[in-house]
């Protein structure tokens, strides 16, 4: 049985290397613990569900030029009926936003009209009876809008909707006993109360960074469109007509008006683009923390082996002493494993404190999530294992030492 006290006494004459060692693992453990947290939050983002049907979906944003505003609205009326006449086409809309766009509404909701606070907080996207047939996301409860419920509004002075179809995620905040369906909610600041006659299963709100991860599905749809010189037409091809859409839609616009502006970069995607362009910066932060990881843990498993290699070629006389007083191959092993798993121990201990401390830190700067201690205890015992398995070749060549080494003169 290998003895713990002649190993510290080893480590107490060789302290520099010891603490180095230590200190490199605790900082390698505190910044993967934390680097691995924030790969597994950016890739639950980017798997998100926004509710839609997005592998048959295509966005158009389009601005009028010389045009009153008081005259698009019978301009957008147009273009919606050039585009559902489309061959290909399922159903469109005209909306001031949608899930992953990047820009649009959001307010609190109460459900108290002398309620001071908001109960939850949520985007608004404005639209018709069409929404939920482009959108392709199942209502669950209650009815869809109908035409005669639809009305045009100025995007300055939009008033307060009768009725409100809205996600289950802000159902389920606003009335947790399940009791959404029929009742009324307040939008905003407003005195006059909406009545929920439509619960969708999820509907992703336009952003992605971290101040709407406490309500990224919460979701009111108003039976409004939108006048002004900017919108956003969202279209629905049938199944296998996406590409074919993509040059047949700007060109019926065209075709309808020339007065507008489609722009060149952003003004027609597919949503298979809107979700790439909206969740690059969460892929790159996930691959460069990745990256991160695995040099710091190949800079981690190096050390160790640098250092163990340094000792073995010091301790070569020993060990053939020891070897010649009788210690087998498997003692001088076990004794550089042991070895390095106190080094090892005691630099998660510290690392484990430096974790939670750094999560903290970005809790308070960044608006992060806590630590969940689950991602320390892996840590820690990937570390230790690192530990060992970067040890096991220079102690396997200790352990294969001659005890006629301890004939030899230095």
């Amino acid at each position: 049985m290998m003895q713990i006290k002649p190993i510290l006494a080893a480590l107490k004459r060789h302290k520099a290397g010891t603490i180095l060692i230590a200190l490199q693992i605790a900082l390698t453990l505190a910044i993967v613990c934390n680097a691995l947290f924030i790969i597994h939050q950016r890739l639950d983002r980017v798997a998100r569900p926004t509710g839609l049907d997005e592998s048959n979906l295509m966005a158009i944003s389009t601005r009028y030029v010389g045009m009153d505003d008081k005259d698009t609205g019978a301009a957008i009326r147009g273009d919606l009926a050039a585009l559902r006449q489309l061959p290909g086409v399922e159903d469109v809309v005209s909306i001031n936003s949608y899930p992953l766009r990047g820009g649009g509404w959001s307010t609190g909701v109460r459900v108290n009209v002398d309620d001071k606070k908001p109960k939850g907080h949520t985007t608004l996207y404005f639209s018709d009876e069409h929404t939920l047939a482009t959108f392709g996301t199942r209502l669950v409860a209650g009815r869809n809008f109908q035409a005669d419920e639809i009305g045009e509004a100025d995007p300055k002075s939009v008033g307060d909707p009768a009725v409100v179809i809205i996600s289950k995620a802000l159902a389920d905040k606003l009335y947790p006993d399940g009791t959404a369906l029929g009742k009324p909610i307040y939008i905003g600041d407003t005195k006059k109360p909406s009545t929920v006659v439509g619960i969708v299963e999820r509907l992703q709100v336009p952003w992605n960074g971290n101040w709407s991860d406490t309500f990224f599905e919460n979701a009111i749809i108003e039976p409004f469109r939108l006048t002004g010189s900017f919108t956003n037409y969202l279209i629905r091809s049938k199944p296998g007509q996406l590409d074919a859409l993509l040059k047949a839609a700007p060109a019926a616009l065209y075709k309808v008006n020339r007065m507008r502006v489609i722009p060149s970069d952003r003004g027609v995607r597919t949503f298979a683009q809107v979700r790439e362009r909206a969740y690059r910066a969460d892929r790159g932060m996930a691959i460069l923390m990745g990256v991160v990881c695995l040099v710091l843990l190949a800079i981690t498993a190096a050390g160790i082996v640098g250092l163990t290699s340094f000792w073995v070629g010091q301790r070569r006389k020993q060990i053939g002493v020891r070897r010649a007083l009788g210690a087998t191959q498997h003692d001088i092993l076990s004794y550089f494993l042991t070895e390095n798993l106190l080094i090892g121990v005691g630099g998660v201990v510290v690392g484990a404190v430096l974790a939670i401390g750094m999560n903290l830190w970005l809790v308070t700067q960044f608006e992060m999530a806590r630590l969940s201690v689950l991602y320390v205890l892996v840590g820690v015992v990937a570390l230790l294992l690192l530990g060992q398995g970067a040890v096991l070749a220079p102690a396997l060549r200790a352990s294969r030492v001659s005890p006629v080494e301890a004939t030899r003169s230095v």
